[in-house]
């Protein structure tokens, strides 16, 4: 089976530019993805069973529990060739940027339960496909959109430079070196 760099090598030459470009947001929605089936399952694993009369709970366990899966694979994956910090001060604010995003994606789930009560005039598949699209949908736009911002603003800060920006002797490095050094695989 081909590894990332084989299949980012074989894309054409545009595209192949673009990802390189941007391999720090793809990998961040990879990871993203990851932790959004994660969450998912865990939510409706819970409002299922022993939560069912409370989501916003049920939401924010799934929120923190995912939380702490994103950190480890945006540490040492998505965000592996940032720093700037040592590791307990990016670990306390990944966790508290992460606890806005999981109040941020909670927020319209607690609207619709608190404020505008709609959970005593809807069946329950009507709940859970509102609980999806107010929670999972609505909620992680804006989670996601603060997150990646504030995680390169504050956590990561610092992107470690490549080639002959970071000091390198080969000034002038091979599309195939700057691949494997821009995928954090050099």
């Amino acid at each position: 089976m081909p590894n990332i760099d084989e299949l980012v090598a074989r894309l054409p030459e545009p595209v192949h530019r673009l990802v390189l470009r941007h391999h720090e947001l793809i990998k961040f929605a990879l990871v993203g993805g990851t932790t959004f089936v994660f969450d998912l399952a865990i939510f409706y694993g819970l409002t299922f069973t022993v939560l069912e009369a409370k989501p916003v709970v049920a939401r924010i366990i799934s929120g923190t529990l995912a939380t702490i899966l994103s950190y480890i694979l945006n540490r040492e994956w998505a965000f592996k060739n940032r720093g700037g910090r040592e590791r307990h001060h990016e670990a306390l604010l990944f966790f508290a940027i992460s606890g806005i995003g999981v109040i941020l994606a909670a927020a319209p789930l607690w609207l619709a339960n608190n404020v505008f009560d709609m959970r005593s005039n809807l069946s329950l598949v009507e709940l859970a496909v509102v609980d999806f699209i107010l929670g999972f949908i609505i909620g992680n736009i804006l989670q996601m959109g603060f997150r990646f911002w504030a995680l390169r603003k504050f956590a990561f800060p610092v992107e470690q430079l490549r080639g002959g920006d970071a000091g390198s002797t080969d000034l002038y490095p091979t599309a195939q070196e700057l691949s494997d050094e821009e995928l954090g695989h050099a």
